[in-house]
């Protein structure tokens, strides 16, 4: 166990950071079903765009461990990210009947789950995991409001360093643009 858990954690290092699409990028557009709060409805990419950036990160799965402390993380920090005019999403492949008790209870009424039950997002943003594709790696990015991927940061193994890098590229895009 603990030579697989080492190999995925290499495999992680050597491939994470070359899987996800490149700072300066156009992100592609998706609409998908989402909840927010325990409430379903359609989330669409350029829509929360036109209000600031999107924080837009990739996680295998609700309810497993990483992914609950991601969640926590991301809740903690949601009004840093409103502040600074950012909307925040996860995505995984899990069905929306799921992901709305993971919105009340782990994401804390703060921010939107979206589903890719078909992986075709995940797979637009080369957020497939290697040792499985039918789950997302841990990948984030922050897309500018022109569309334009700001950062990404893959890393399987530190849920909490997503919302670290992610809340700071924001922060610097409103101090940028006097937000």
């Amino acid at each position: 166990m603990k030579r697989y858990v080492a190999a995925l954690a290499l495999s992680t290092l050597a491939f994470g950071a070359e899987a996800a699409l490149a700072p300066g990028a156009k992100a592609p557009n998706f609409t998908t079903e989402a909840s927010l709060a325990g409430k379903t409805f359609s989330f669409t990419l350029s829509e929360a765009l036109k209000k600031g950036p999107v924080v837009l990160y990739f996680y295998p799965e609700a309810f497993t461990s990483g992914c609950t402390v991601e969640a926590h993380e991301f809740a903690a920090a949601a009004d840093d990210f409103t502040k600074a005019g950012a909307t925040v999403i996860g995505l995984s492949h899990d069905r929306i009947d799921k992901l709305t008790k993971f919105s009340v209870s782990e994401c804390r009424n703060k921010f939107a789950v979206g589903a890719d039950a078909d992986q075709v997002i995940m797979k637009a943003y080369d957020a497939v995991l290697k040792e499985d594709p039918t789950y997302s790696d841990r990948t984030s990015y922050v897309i500018a409001p022109t569309g334009e991927i700001l950062s990404s940061y893959t890393n399987m193994d530190h849920p909490r360093e997503h919302v670290t890098q992610t809340l700071a590229t924001v922060r610097k895009w409103a101090a940028e643009h006097h937000h």
